[in-house]
């Protein structure tokens, strides 16, 4: 019996399953079994059309074709292509799909085609197994060409498919991968990818020279960042520009990127940019964490991974949906279990915030008068738990005046003092940027010099700093300090960093 390779989702991992068949004498029929969803069901139709079409004949025998292992529910269409090919060289006697992933939906004609399982699976299983073979079609080949160390062969149809299993020769049907077109930087062993075009730039933004400081802190080191000022302040204005000055990613984070973004049904891009979510107020607990009664589905937090979640008007959020971010916010990591799955998502996002100073939002306002009572302000204030507060690096409270316009900074500049800053960290043998540092790595990266020490123990008795926010105060003053080009935390840049806490 001859096996072929192919692959399964569970949550956002590839499984790997053997396609097997058997043909015995009997009424003729055919069957697929191994708790396969309705798609996989419907591949039958699609495989007879298209071996018939293409004048190969269907075996008059009693067909069986498992999906192992049988325990496993197993879902999609890319299964097509690897059924086919077992009912179209069953009476081959050499084992020649042995070393080979087969994917590929089949059409009526037998034409194969692409689908959105496909490059999710092939990274997955590419980064548990060395030196893969891959057979798949060409739009397919075009998104996995960028993972590493797999080979890739193509074919257009069911005929060229079978051709390929029954020659020798396989190399007319590899596929050249093609090299990212991003500008990348090299520090030791690893190349990092950026991008240097800047669709909304900060040459846009007149005065708020905290802000635009704070924002480039929260870039540079990848630090959790909150506004909070009047309507029209410039609040989401600065924070969906911070995208385009955030740090060089890997292609591990490209390809990861990629991989969230087909199992969301989008274009898969190849580009360095870093993505950016901006999930509205009104979003369910289940769209912004995934979910679902039976398999658990990437929500708002996994697909902003090594990107930026970006909450506008963040007390409009429910309560359960804030305290919830809790745990992603702190663990760069979230479990979602359901009765059929359990599913670990990693959420090493920057997450970015604005809010009102009230209801009205005026309070702060030099124009407008706030229409608010004590008590109002006060209800508005605790929709937030100190607790959730605890998680923000970076406060920022902005005004609504504008007679600092004339210091206007691009995003070219900016862009360039996060990319030194980069440097910097990944030199010192940094695996986290600095605003994920673990504690291990606070104490061995965040030094401060001796005048910074005494007024570090000052400010812990005086603003009571929690073991949090002494920790939050220590990363943020590592990445002032790189950005200042200072081997150790000084004094400076410690004060900077307090004058960002919460108070």
């Amino acid at each position: 019996m001859k096996i072929i390779n192919s692959a399964s989702l569970d949550g956002i991992d590839a499984l790997s399953i053997c396609v097997e068949s058997s043909f015995t004498k009997g009424l003729p029929s055919f069957t697929i079994v191994g708790l396969i969803s309705t798609s996989i069901q419907e591949s039958k139709d699609r495989v007879k059309s298209a071996l018939l079409m293409n004048d190969y004949k269907f075996p008059p025998l009693k067909i069986t074709v498992n999906l192992s292992p049988s325990d496993i529910k197993k879902k999609g269409t890319h299964f097509d292509l690897a059924i086919a090919l077992q009912l179209a060289l069953y009476d081959i006697k050499k084992d020649v799909f042995a070393g080979f992933y087969v994917f590929g939906e089949l059409g009526l004609d037998g034409s194969i085609k692409d689908t959105s399982t496909i490059f999710p699976l092939v990274l997955s299983l590419a980064k548990n197994s060395k030196n893969m073979k891959v057979l798949v079609c060409e739009d397919s080949a075009k998104k996995i060409s960028n993972i590493p160390n797999i080979e890739i062969f193509v074919v257009k149809n069911i005929s060229d498919a079978i051709d390929f299993f029954n020659t020798e020769v396989k190399d007319k049907f590899k596929y050249i991968s093609n090299e990212l077109s991003s500008k990348n930087i090299k520090i030791g062993n690893q190349t990092y990818y950026y991008e240097d075009s800047y669709l909304d730039d900060f040459s846009d933004v007149l005065g708020q020279d905290n802000a635009k400081f704070a924002a480039l802190i929260c870039a540079a080191g990848n630090h959790n960042l909150m506004f909070e000022g009047s309507p029209g302040c410039g609040k989401s204005m600065i924070s969906k520009r911070i995208r385009y000055i955030l740090p060089p990613m890997s292609l591990d984070e490209i390809l990861e990127k990629a991989k969230l973004q087909s199992l969301d049904y989008k274009n898969i891009e190849f580009s360095a940019l870093r993505v950016f979510r901006s999930p509205h107020h009104s979003s369910t607990k289940s769209s912004i964490f995934g979910g679902g009664s039976s398999n658990a589905k990437v929500g708002e937090i996994a697909l902003s991974n090594n990107g930026v979640l970006f909450f506008d008007e963040l007390p409009h959020f429910s309560k359960s949906i804030l305290e919830a971010l809790r745990e992603p916010l702190e663990d760069n990591k979230i479990l979602i279990s359901r009765v059929n799955s359990k599913t670990e998502y990693e959420t090493k996002f920057i997450f970015i915030s604005s809010m009102n100073p009230c209801p009205c939002g005026n309070l702060l306002s030099s124009i407008k008068p706030c229409r608010c009572n004590d008590a109002e302000i006060q209800r508005y204030k605790n929709r937030l738990s100190e607790p959730f507060l605890d998680r923000i690096d970076l406060y920022v409270v902005m005004n609504d005046t504008l007679n600092d316009s004339k210091n206007i900074v691009s995003s070219t500049e900016l862009h360039k003092n996060v990319l030194s800053a980069f440097v910097k960290q990944k030199m010192r043998g940094q695996i986290e940027l600095n605003g994920k540092l673990s504690d291990v790595d606070i104490k061995k990266y965040c030094l401060l010099d001796d005048e910074s020490n005494i007024l570090f123990e000052n400010a812990k008795i005086n603003y009571q700093l929690s073991f949090r926010s002494i920790n939050k105060v220590l990363k943020v003053a590592r990445t002032i300090a790189d950005l200042n080009n200072n081997e150790t935390i000084t004094k400076d840049d410690l004060l900077k960093s307090l004058s960002f806490r919460r108070r």
